[in-house]
């Protein structure tokens, strides 16, 4: 599978959309908390915007509070672009390929597709993903590498059954069904996508989060 493609894709996928909303939209609140839709499109453009140097010193004045870290940068990037701007920059760097530390191109893809979601799903909006880049944001925000990087809760004793993908994800007696991108939403926090999971497992699930 080519994860770089599907970033490339996704990205553009995402710009495509986002070149419609309007000044009001752009202001609203996203499903990322503390983050407008303007926050979270600038923070999509930190990968080519933030030097690793600049990252290391920022995360200092954070005092190695990641979260905190990429809240300052994801501010002071929108301060510096506007809406326009950043659906330019999505276009214009569609293919890079730049992946965080522990990581390969299925970081970027989750950060695209999980904060794409942000943005459009309070707006009654949506883009139609790619069924692979579905796969692969649902698999890996299942394991282990998002519980250590972003703190998402286990899967253990969950069997995680996407509904619009061919995928299940974890073992275990207890069943959560939903789209894929639901399911990924609410492991990483995102409540509002709650609604869309049924299974003797969703209750399990939500509590975790």
């Amino acid at each position: 599978m080519d994860l770089f493609g599907l970033v490339a894709a996704e990205r553009r996928r995402l710009a495509d959309e986002l070149e419609g909303l309007t000044a009001a939209e752009w202001k609203q609140a996203s499903l990322c908390a503390g983050w407008t839709n303007h926050v979270v499109a600038a923070h999509l453009t930190l990968p080519w915007s933030v030097s690793k140097p600049r990252f290391l010193v920022g995360l200092a004045k954070e005092r190695g509070n990641i979260d905190r870290a990429m809240d300052r940068f994801s501010h002071e990037q929108a301060e510096r672009l506007d809406p326009a701007s950043c659906v330019a920059a999505l276009h214009d760097h569609a293919e890079d390929r730049f992946t965080p530390p522990g990581f390969g191109p299925e970081a970027p893809l989750t950060d695209v597709v999980v904060h794409g979601a942000d943005i459009l799903a309070p707006l009654g909006r949506s883009v139609t993903h790619d069924p692979d880049a579905l796969r692969a944001v649902l698999t890996v925000v299942a394991g282990p590498k998002a519980r250590r990087a972003f703190g998402a809760p286990s899967i253990e004793g969950l069997v995680l059954d996407a509904t619009d993908v061919e995928l299940r994800v974890g073992t275990g007696d207890s069943v959560v069904s939903g789209p894929a991108l639901a399911l990924s939403g609410v492991i990483l926090g995102r409540t509002a996508h709650a609604a869309q999971l049924s299974g003797d497992g969703a209750p399990l699930l939500a509590a975790r989060t």
